[in-house]
């Protein structure tokens, strides 16, 4: 029962942090937002904004949250076609979900680093059109807490199987 308890508090630990790097990233968008911005054509000049580079940073929340449930769930490894044939549903979950986890990590971590170097200058810059990449960034920070337990639960319940 206790590794039960130790289970679901890894599980909110991460959703937590997760939850917490999207919301910065939304709310570093709409500080980006606030700024006045000249668009011609494809071309926009806008000042960087201090709070959006800050808010920006929680991408290093959504690593440490990926790192706690990849060191706590363990390997859900499949190295060959006939292993993942012979593999219970969990390690097939596991090892699906790992691999999506990742992808959720890379882009999010992606979009927010790059949204919070746009705005880490303290001159106006101007270049292509850029979008949400924050918001977007935010997003996949929920995106990857949903995958992540998703792992952890499947993670866990493999390895308690028996062999």
């Amino acid at each position: 029962m206790a590794k039960m308890g130790a289970a679901i508090l890894v599980c909110i630990v991460v959703l937590a942090l997760d939850v917490t790097a999207g919301i910065l990233g939304i709310e570093a968008q709409a500080a980006q937002n606030k700024v006045k911005k000249v668009t011609i054509l494809f071309i926009q000049c806008e000042k960087p904004v201090y709070r959006a580079y800050q808010l920006g940073l929680a991408a290093v929340l959504l690593v440490v949250a990926h790192a706690i449930a990849n060191f706590l769930g363990g390997c859900a490894c499949i190295c060959s076609q006939l292993e993942f044939i012979k593999a219970s549903i969990n390690r097939k979950l596991a090892a699906t979900t790992i691999i999506l986890s990742w992808i959720a990590l890379i882009a999010g971590f992606s979009l927010l680093l790059a949204g919070a170097m746009s705005n880490s200058k303290s001159q106006t810059s101007c270049r292509f059109t850029q979008g949400h990449t924050l918001g977007l960034g935010g997003i996949m920070c929920f995106v990857h807490g949903g995958i992540t337990v998703a792992y952890y639960v499947t993670a866990t319940a493999a390895a308690h199987e028996v062999p």
